[in-house]
């Protein structure tokens, strides 16, 4: 076995006890990838995506129509939920969505993934959350950044239903003043749009 530097490697029942496994775990703590595939045909692991393993008796709770889009952005480094995924989410739509939206920092490179749109992002740290989707904590951006930037990435009649939806109900309101400044941040111009959605 490879030694890590400066730090003592974490013991391997360690990693295999959590629920999500990744194959980064094992590298940085200096175990051969070769373990993962004899774990995986021992059926004590199961890959669920790219560098992404799931504990077969204890696998993570995730309600089937999010289970796709977690566990990719999981194993996307950086990743973050965004675009039409994330209105989803949020319930400011009613597109089902045909990929999974993913955005990543602009100097990321990333293998081909047929089933995700990336979204390379300067202001990668502006508005990033997380949600939790069953046990499971996943990034994403809160919805005052979503919801200008949707009319960057999306349609304007979806960016439009998407802001009136979250001024409808107070539980989705986002709040007015983080809207704006991030939409500044963003260079996109949601003052008028606000201003329709807010007056009628």
């Amino acid at each position: 076995m490879k030694k890590t530097k400066n730090k003592k490697p974490i013991p391997i029942q360690k990693l295999l006890n959590k629920s999500l496994i990744y194959s980064r775990d094992f590298r940085d703590n200096g175990y051969p990838s070769s373990l993962l595939s004899y774990y995986q045909n021992q059926g004590l692991i199961q890959k669920v995506e790219r560098g992404l393993y799931c504990n077969v008796q204890k696998p993570p709770k995730i309600d089937f129509k999010w289970e796709d889009l977690v566990y990719i952005v999981l194993s996307i480094p950086n990743g973050v939920i965004t675009g039409i995924s994330a209105l989803d989410i949020y319930d400011l739509t009613d597109e089902i969505p045909r990929f999974h939206w993913i955005a990543i920092p602009n100097n990321t490179s990333i293998g081909s993934r047929p089933s995700v749109t990336v979204i390379r992002t300067r202001n990668h740290e502006l508005g990033l959350s997380s949600i939790k989707i069953g046990d499971i904590e996943v990034p994403i951006y809160e919805k005052e950044r979503i919801l200008p930037e949707a009319f960057k990435l999306l349609s304007r009649e979806t960016a439009i239903k998407a802001l009136k939806e979250a001024f409808r109900s107070q539980k989705k309101c986002p709040d007015v003043d983080k809207l704006v400044d991030y939409s500044r941040e963003l260079r996109i111009n949601i003052i008028p749009y606000l201003e329709v959605v807010t007056t009628t």
